[in-house]
This record gives structure tokens, sequence and C-alpha cells, in this order.
């Protein structure tokens, strides 16, 4: 029984990592974020693994899967460190974040709750073929919204990390409980023998 609710709960647990998960790789597309896009799209993928491990028995992919949720923790926790601008991580270096392929940042800065844009027509401060823009009246700034997301995802990897040892940990134990030479042992097998019902009498 315990087995059972071990493995529920993190079928449970991978299934809301994976809708978190694509929720984040929509708004990361719009905004061509694009190392979060991939960041995301291996996560996914990892998460696919451990439900198919959790289904189907299989502790390596689990341990695959709590290797993989290790690194995620670490790649949250430096994107709540760059919007949060801890130690030497600024914002400005948005090119960690699109690999120097645009000026785009998170979707979250323009389209944010009570977000009001404004364009500046005619800035000097404007590269070729951009435009700048002032937000203003956000009910909650960009960079929180991240921070919070990230968090999130943090808060479901630690949770996957242990029922996922927990759960692979089970599938070997019970791996090596299995005697498969004497298998059968337990059920009191015995092979067949032979029996006469023919008195032998010595010839004269």
């Amino acid at each position: 029984m315990g087995k059972c609710n071990g493995r529920c709960t993190l079928v449970v647990i991978c299934s809301l990592q994976l809708v978190a998960a694509l929720e984040r790789q929509v708004f990361d597309f719009l905004g061509y974020q694009w190392a979060p896009i991939l960041a995301n799209f291996l996560h996914i993928m990892a998460v696919i693994l451990g439900i198919f491990g959790t289904v189907q028995f299989r502790s390596r992919y689990l341990i695959l899967y709590a290797l993989w949720l290790v690194l995620w923790v670490g790649w949250n926790s430096f994107i709540i460190c760059f919007y949060l601008e801890v130690g030497h991580l600024s914002q400005d270096r948005d090119f960690l974040m699109t690999f120097n392929t645009s000026l785009h940042r998170s979707w979250w800065m323009e389209n944010g709750p009570g977000c009001l844009v404004t364009p500046v027509p005619n800035s000097i401060l404007a590269p070729d073929d951009h435009h700048v823009i002032t937000v203003s009246g956000c009910l909650l700034d960009y960079q929180y919204i991240e921070v919070v997301s990230s968090a999130l995802q943090v808060f479901l990897a630690l949770f996957g990390f242990v029922y996922a040892c927990y759960v692979s940990k089970v599938f070997l134990d019970d791996e090596d409980s299995f005697d498969f030479i004497g298998g059968f042992d337990s059920y009191g097998y015995q092979p067949p023998q032979k029996t006469s019902h023919l008195q032998l009498q010595p010839l004269y």
C-alpha cells in the first residue's frame, strides 16, 4: 500500500510539474527568452521520463529524473538571483536569457497585471528597428512574477526529488527480494517422483 501511495503521489507531483513547465514555456516563448525555453524543454522531457519510470517500475529512469531535478533547482535558483539582481547579476545583461539574439525581456514586463505601456516616439535611445516604451501602474512588477514562478518550480522539484528517491528505493528493494532461481520454493514445489506399482519377483 505504501508503494502505491508513493507512486501515486509522485505521478501527481510530476503532473503538476508538467503543467507548470508548459505554462512557463508559453510565456518564455512570448518573451523570446531562449535560454529558459531550452531549459524548460529539457525539464519537460525529464518529467515525462519520471512519469514513465513511475508507471513502468523503472528505477533507473527515476534516478535520472532525480538527478535532473538537482540541476533544475540550481537553474531556478539562478533565475531568482538574476531577477533580484543578487551579487553581480544585473537584468541589463539580458543576453544571458536571449543568447544575445534580441533585446526582448520577460513577457510580463509589458503584460503584467495592471501595467500601462506607453511608447516613446523618436527616442534617441532606441536602436535600429526597435522602440522605447515606458511601463507604469503594474500591480506586481515582472521581476517578482518571474521569481514566484521559479520558486514554484523549486518547491515542486524538492518534493519530486524526495519521492523519486523513495519510490526508486522501493523498486530496487523489490528487485533484490525476488529470487529468480528459487522463486518457486515458497510454493512448496516438488518435482514428480516415479512410483512403481509392480512388485518384482526373483526368477528361478
